[in-house]
């Protein structure tokens, strides 16, 4: 039919297809409707048991607000209490204040009697103290007089002493007199001893000059030593600072391995338990790796650096199956610290075998500017280098020149690097050269598909973590400097040797002079000494000789003069100690006096201090009594104030809240008020309690208006599509059978004239067979429509569709 249509006319065919689609859309919509109405069936179950809940969570916070109005009026009425009794403290204070007061007056008379008396005591004890110090004073007046009268007593005693041994002086000076003489001549005598002034001098000029000479001498030498030992001392402070700056450099692990630390943490983690434990290890630990190669030079060690990954350069290197296991369980597994770790079979670096043979080698090193190979650019201890080779190949990368470049412009460097020397096909091969000052990296991988070379071209930059503290130039000068500190002393220690030989030499040489010289000040020193010596015992003889003829009457007329002066001073102290003494008693006199009237007024004092004590201890009760409740009263008033604020936080006075709690619904005793608490908190907790029932309620009922408000806009689609479809439907038919008609007639015709019978008959996909309401929308069948030919070849045959089998 669809042919026919599209030879007849296409408006047929587009609505025939038409009518295809909107059946099938009919058909689908019906599913859908009913897809529709059974969710909005079960959404309606749903949301029943859910509105129940919702009347249960509805019921639960009606009952939460009630306790919390509770807990507001509770808080209301606590505050009341309180305020109640902070009143009650207050007018208890008040009271206990009062009485206070009261037994304060009665003690007033009795302090004011106390402080009057005390001030009495205390007047009379400054006037017994002021007599105490000037009684005192006066007595040391009158021991002073008498003190004087005693050195006036003892110096007449002795005046007189002297005067009478005047004359035996004289012969005692007399005798002095002599024996001085005799020491005089004594000492003249001495003369002898000394040679003369002259050749004391000649003997000490001579001895200088040759001093001077040899000093002369000797300090030449010592400047020369001086000059040596400055050189040679010059060159082992520069060998020392050199040998310094050589340790620093050999110290380039420990310098490596902090750069490390400072930059990964986890990594100074694992290094520090593997260094605390190292004992537990069956064989030895290595690494952190990039601690443990040292390259050739700078640019080996960008070379190296780039080459290797960072996580082998953090790597730690294990000789053992069991180290590597514990290694692993206590670090990663245990102390969940990240670690790598290579293992090396004892240790052991194995035989190293060359990709390009002697001869190839020796080709790329002459011809293309090759030097060596990566591994040969460090060095590093067998296990290290091993872990490298293993994970890394740097046996086979290979390491050159700025020859290189030229290589690769000018030769087929590509071609024959990577051929095999047995002409089994091409071989991937890397290696790393310098060229314009820059370095770079290339790598020739082979594809496996086409056997056609790929080529990588990297820069090389400097390195980071191989980085050297110093450059191997600065080494080899340090190392030129200690070499040449140390021929510099091998070749002076000699002459200094020689200069110290001469140095002792002309020491020896000079020390006999130096005493000579010495003996000869000595001598002149001596003889210095004489003449002072001899000069002091002249003028003792000659105050010998003045005291021997020495006047002994005029001696004697001024003793007695001296003697009659000291009697009068005598008798003078005598007198100023007779009124010294007079003062003294009168003081002790007043001084008894007041020191009676002081033990009266203390008396007096003591019993008004007795009186006073005992009115003072009648009032402390009340003190403290006043004291108990002025702090109690200001607690409650804290406490009332604090609830105050609480309850007006929770509920503030003139509002609405507060108005609600107090309304006829509410109870009013603090007791009722716990009990309706009580009693409403334990349903609440008898009600589960489900925040989300609310809005899962919510959320049904709004896809339950969305699934009705969809299921009419269904309806009402549907009708519209079997409308138009109706409309489609009755016209496209209409034309149809007109058609088929016209068809038909003339093909009828035809069979009549052949001698047989024939129709065309239009094929309605088994329109009307299904009556049921479910079915509707597939009573039309438009896509199994066609057009039947219906035949008949035989007379007594009935007209069957024309196909192979019907003849």
């Amino acid at each position: 039919l669809l042919e026919t249509e599209k030879s007849l006319s296409k408006s047929l065919y587009e609505t025939h297809q038409t009518l295809i689609q909107l059946e099938k859309e009919l058909q689908s919509s019906g599913n859908d409707v009913k897809s529709l109405e059974e969710n909005l069936k079960t959404l309606k179950k749903q949301n029943e048991r859910l509105e129940r809940e919702k009347e249960l969570m509805e019921e639960r916070q009606e009952l939460l607000e009630r306790i919390d109005l509770l807990k507001k009026k509770r808080a209301w009425l606590l505050f009341d209490l309180k305020r109640e009794e902070a009143k009650e403290a207050k007018e208890k204070r008040e009271e206990l204040k009062k009485q206070k007061r009261e037994a304060e007056r009665s003690v007033r008379p009795i302090q004011e009697a106390h402080a009057e008396m005390e001030g009495k005591v205390v007047q009379i004890q400054t006037t017994a103290k002021a007599l105490e110090v000037k009684g005192k004073r006066e007595k040391k007046n009158y021991e002073d007089c008498l003190a004087k009268m005693e050195n006036h007593s003892d110096a007449i005693e002795k005046e007189v002493s002297e005067y009478q041994s005047i004359d035996a002086q004289q012969r005692r000076a007399l005798k002095e007199l002599e024996r001085e003489r005799r020491r005089l001549q004594d000492v003249e005598a001495e003369a002898d001893q000394f040679p003369s002034v002259e050749d004391m001098d000649r003997t000490i000029t001579e001895a200088q000059k040759e001093v001077r000479e040899v000093k002369s001498e000797l300090d030449k030498t010592k400047r020369s030593m001086s000059q040596l030992n400055r050189d040679i001392e010059g060159a082992r402070e520069s060998s020392h600072r050199a040998s310094e700056r050589l340790g620093g450099i050999k110290d380039e692990k420990q310098r490596r391995l902090n750069k490390l630390f400072s930059k990964f943490g986890a990594l100074k983690n694992a290094y520090t338990f593997i260094d605390e434990n190292r004992k537990e290890f069956r064989r030895p630990v290595h690494g952190p790796i990039a601690a443990e190669v040292q390259p050739n030079n700078p640019l080996c060690a960008s070379y190296i650096e780039n080459h290797v990954a960072q996580t082998t350069w953090k790597a730690f290197v294990v000789e053992c199956q069991e180290d590597y296991n514990y290694l692993y369980r206590e670090v990663r597994q245990k102390r969940n610290i990240p670690i790598n770790i290579i293992l090396v079979p004892n240790g052991r670096l194995e035989p190293i075998r060359r990709m390009y043979s002697d001869q190839k080698w020796s080709v790329l090193q002459r011809e293309h500017g090759f030097t060596e190979y990566l591994d040969e650019t460090f060095t590093a201890i067998d296990p290290v280098k091993q872990a490298l080779i293993g994970k890394h190949n740097i046996d086979k990368v290979l390491v050159g020149g700025d020859a290189v470049e030229e290589a690769l412009d000018r030769r087929d460097l590509e071609n024959f690097i990577c051929a095999r020397e047995n002409g089994n096909g091409l071989m991937a091969a890397c290696f790393f050269y310098t060229y314009r000052n820059s370095s770079k990296k290339k790598t020739y991988n082979v594809s496996r598909y086409n056997g056609t070379i790929g080529t990588d071209t990297l820069d090389i930059g400097a390195a980071k973590m191989l980085q050297s503290g110093m450059d191997p130039r600065e080494r080899e000068q340090l190392t030129r400097t200690i070499n040449d500190a140390t021929e510099t002393i091998d070749r002076l220690t000699p002459e200094m040797d020689n200069l110290r030989a001469e140095g002792e030499r002309l020491h020896l040489q000079g020390q006999p002079i130096s005493v000579r010289l010495r003996d000869a000040k000595r001598i002149k020193q001596d003889y210095a000494n004489y003449k002072s010596k001899l000069k002091n015992q002249r003028q003792k003889v000659a105050d010998a000789e003045e005291n021997a003829n020495m006047d002994n009457g005029r001696e004697k007329s001024k003793k007695i003069a001296l003697i009659k002066k000291l009697i009068q001073v005598y008798i003078k102290a005598g007198e100023d100690a007779a009124k010294a003494h007079s003062e003294v008693m009168k003081t002790t006199r007043v001084a008894t006096g007041v020191k009676m009237s002081e033990y009266g007024l203390s008396e007096s004092l003591r019993k008004l201090s007795d009186k006073l004590s005992e009115a003072q201890a009648a009032t402390a009760e009340l003190v403290n009594l006043y004291k108990a409740a002025d702090a109690d009263y200001n607690e409650k008033k804290d406490t009332a104030r604090k609830l105050l604020d609480k309850a007006g936080e929770m509920a503030p006075k003139n509002s609405e809240v507060y108005q609600r709690l107090y309304g006829e619904d509410m109870p009013a005793a603090l007791e009722d008020i716990d009990d309706a608490m009580d009693e409403a908190e334990s349903k609440v907790n008898s009600i589960t309690d489900n925040p989300h029932v609310m809005r899962q309620y919510e959320e049904r009922k709004k896809q339950i208006e969305e699934l009705e408000a969809k299921l009419d806009m269904e309806g009402g689609q549907k009708d519209l599509k079997k409308k138009q479809l109706e409309s489609k439907r009755a016209k496209w038919e209409s034309s149809l059978m007109n058609i088929v008609n016209k068809v038909n007639a003339k093909f009828s015709t035809y069979m009549k004239e052949v001698g047989c019978a024939g129709e065309i008959r239009l094929y309605t996909g088994g329109n009307g067979t299904s009556e049921n309401e479910e079915s509707e929308n597939l009573r039309y069948n438009f896509k199994d429509w066609g057009v039947e030919i219906m035949v008949k070849f035989r007379e007594a045959s009935t007209l069957q569709v024309l196909s192979a089998q019907t003849h």
